[in-house]
């Protein structure tokens, strides 16, 4: 248990009155609005929406703002406030399939049924440094306009099914739990699993899958499609009957094939990674499909090498970012009581190992 220390309160609000101050920074210029941080800073607004459990670019930009664009910080507030939220309801599981895509890749497929979509990405640049960005106020060229897509994108994993290639996803009625509503518990089903994924730390998970990659894991992903774009949320209105749409979310979504070798029971076939997240997460749907394919093994009846990735109470307990900072930073807060008892006992220990150390105790 931890107990408030008392006083010090006049220390507190002046260390408030300056954290507000270097937010600020210099008054000589303007001050950024939260329309700039959620148009400009858009992954970083993502990220917060991500691993925070809540769609809202415009509190993401905000808590991106106060936390003077400390992400993880900024994701605690976002946690903190959606607690206050009522639930209303819950939405129909959301039509990916049925995607507006922004962008659309294989890396299995050259040629697929609705075409390689490149969109925005950081892919083919030479990330090098863009000077011109530092002339402030000039417009950038527009970009060019691409014509209306209404073209179809089935899912490259449709393809694969045809022939029985790859692993069949069963259905199932039975609601999935809620991590935001209920603590984690272990084994977590494989809905448990891809929900802390999810809002787990970006660079945790990222370093989880590539250490699948460097062979410490069972796993040898192709990414059979990434897709980003908008998709409709519907939600059932009792008094309907029925559902209707009541907006629109951007995400990003990533299945990746993998090999498998078959077993007796089973023919040779492909089986899948999952990830699925809010905004535009590449980087971060990828790493989650990785790992989930990792966290499968037992379900698919494959060896365990030991590997971290493998291990899902190591992966899954450590990725949430708020508690790890949470549980690391309360040791930078008064432990004097500890501390003293602690080194008490370190002094009697050394004073008795040099009493038992003189001649007249050898003696």
């Amino acid at each position: 248990m931890y107990v408030a220390v008392k006083g010090g309160e006049r220390a507190i609000d002046n260390a408030h009155a300056w954290l507000a101050e270097e937010r600020r920074g210099d008054t000589d210029i303007a001050e950024l609005s939260i329309d700039q941080i959620r148009e400009q800073l858009a992954l970083a607004v993502n990220r917060v929406m991500a691993e925070g459990s809540l769609y809202d670019p415009d509190l993401a930009a905000l808590a991106i703002k106060q936390a003077r664009g400390d992400l993880i910080e900024a994701i605690f507030l976002i946690r903190a406030y959606r607690t206050t939220l009522p639930r209303l309801g819950h939405s129909e599981p959301v039509d990916t399939g049925a995607m507006a895509c922004e962008r659309r890749i294989s890396a299995t497929f050259k040629d697929l049924p609705g075409g390689q979509v490149l969109g925005p990405t950081f892919d083919y640049t030479h990330r090098l440094l863009d000077f011109a960005l530092a002339a402030e106020g000039d417009a950038a060229p527009p970009a060019p306009q691409a014509p209306a897509d209404d073209v179809p994108k089935p899912r490259v994993s449709d393809f694969l099914n045809r022939e029985g290639l790859i692993e069949t996803q069963p259905d199932s009625d039975t609601p999935p739990p809620d991590l935001t509503r209920a603590p984690l518990e272990f084994p977590a089903e494989r809905a448990l699993r891809l929900q802390s994924l999810a809002r787990g730390d970006e660079g945790f998970v990222l370093g989880m899958a590539y250490s699948t990659q460097r062979g410490y894991g069972r796993t040898h992903a192709f990414v059979g499609e990434l897709r980003m774009g908008q998709v409709a949320v519907e939600m059932e209105i009792p008094e309907l009957g029925f559902a209707i749409e009541i907006g629109e979310i951007t995400l990003t979504e990533c299945e990746t094939v993998n090999q498998f070798k078959g077993s007796k029971t089973e023919p040779a076939q492909f089986t899948r990674g999952y990830g699925l997240v809010f905004g535009h997460s590449e980087r971060k749907a990828i790493s989650m499909s990785l790992v989930d394919r990792a966290l499968r093994w037992q379900e698919l009846g494959e060896e365990n090498s030991g590997a971290p990735a493998q291990d899902e109470e190591f992966v899954l307990a450590h990725a949430d970012n708020i508690q790890a900072m949470g549980f690391l930073e309360h040791i930078k807060l008064p432990h004097y009581v500890d501390f003293q008892s602690e080194l008490e006992l370190v002094r009697k220990i050394r004073a008795e190992a040099s009493q038992a150390a003189t001649p007249e105790a050898a003696e």
